[in-house]
């Protein structure tokens, strides 16, 4: 029997890529947006004329609005709660913008969990910024890229907790409510610690969605600025891979409910974000990219990728689109739609 899914940033770049999963599959589907992102009405627009304008429920509607939220909740049996205000540096300028809509959304979508009688399914898409700086581990420097110095499988779920930025913060909050929610209501809630996700329809803009930013900017000829030396570690997780990991999540949710579960490209999947993402990127290209260079901006991790162990050893899942091949699919995504941006 097809259940009913009930996404929150729907139109999101995680979104719509999930949105459209469940409906190639006969999934009813609410899609929840207040389109205020980039690229969101674009989506929007790409779902309907996918599937038919009649394909999905549309409500739109904010995350701050807890009666609404509630009300087109409550015949969910699944919630995957993906809107949330997305760049540390957006939280820095307007934190209580940031508060309102990751720690009060996040916890006005809970509530709508806990009223809706069926008990749905609830998937948090959480960040790995809740680990901070992570400055009590040590990082090297090591052939033009930083390194974990004890750490060769990446950050685990037990790194401590320690939010940093307005970001981090309301980020942070929502996780930890989603995780008590499973405690006090038991309502069976998997908290996401994500990591640098990235794919098509995803319009990244300088402030967030780094890869995507970089391959937009590269394709349209824009100025591309690094923060900091370039030699930064992330773990890259293509979307279709996060998507995969969504459905496992759900298909076992007996077993893991009540559980936190970082999701990233895992060690095998680190790309420094320039001394190496720039010449793969000139590469497909065919011609040298200028950048301009800039301090380091607030939060940002000389290292971070995520040891998804528990995720393989409890989900069976790890990722399977390799970072070369997930990073050409995109450049040719963006090339192919130009007109996009």
């Amino acid at each position: 029997m097809p259940k009913n899914y009930f996404v929150t940033g729907g139109a999101g770049f995680i979104g719509s890529n999930y949105v459209s999963r469940l409906l190639e599959r006969g999934e009813k589907v609410t899609v929840y947006d207040n389109l205020s992102r980039a690229g969101a009405p674009r989506n929007l627009k790409w779902l309907q004329e996918t599937y038919g304008e009649k394909s999905f429920k549309l409500v739109i509607g904010d995350v701050r609005d807890a009666g609404q939220l509630a009300v087109s909740a409550r015949e969910a049996d699944v919630i995957v709660h993906l809107a949330g205000q997305v760049a540390v540096t957006t939280s820095v300028v307007k934190p209580r913008e940031d508060f309102e809509i990751n720690a009060l959304g996040t916890f006005n979508a809970l509530e709508a969990a806990r009223l809706n009688e069926r008990k749905p399914v609830f998937l948090y898409a959480s960040t790995n910024k809740v680990y901070g700086g992570m400055e009590d581990v040590q990082v090297v420097e090591c052939n033009g890229r930083w390194e974990y110095e004890s750490l060769p499988f990446g950050a685990p779920e037990t790194q401590p907790l320690d939010f940093h930025s307005p970001y981090g913060c309301s980020k942070g909050t929502g996780d930890q409510y989603v995780r008590d929610y499973y405690r006090i209501y038991g309502i069976p809630t998997v908290v996401l610690r994500q990591s640098c996700i990235y794919g098509p329809r995803q319009f990244g803009v300088e402030d967030q969605g780094w890869v995507a930013w970089f391959v937009i900017a590269a394709v349209m000829g824009r100025p591309i600025t690094i923060y900091g030396d370039g030699k930064q570690i992330r773990d890259l997780l293509h979307v279709y891979d996060l998507c995969d990991a969504y459905d496992a999540i759900i298909q076992n949710i007996d077993k893991v409910k009540g559980e936190v579960f970082n999701l990233g490209g895992g060690p095998g999947n680190t790309m420094s974000i320039w001394t190496e993402f720039g010449p793969k990127l000139e590469k497909l290209l065919g011609r040298p990219v200028p950048v301009s260079w800039g301090d380091w901006r607030p939060g940002d991790q000389r290292v971070f990728y995520a040891d998804i162990r528990k995720a393989e050893r409890e989900l069976g899942w790890k990722p399977k689109i390799g970072v070369d091949e997930g990073v050409r699919r995109l450049f040719e995504w963006v090339a192919a739609n130009r007109n996009f941006f």
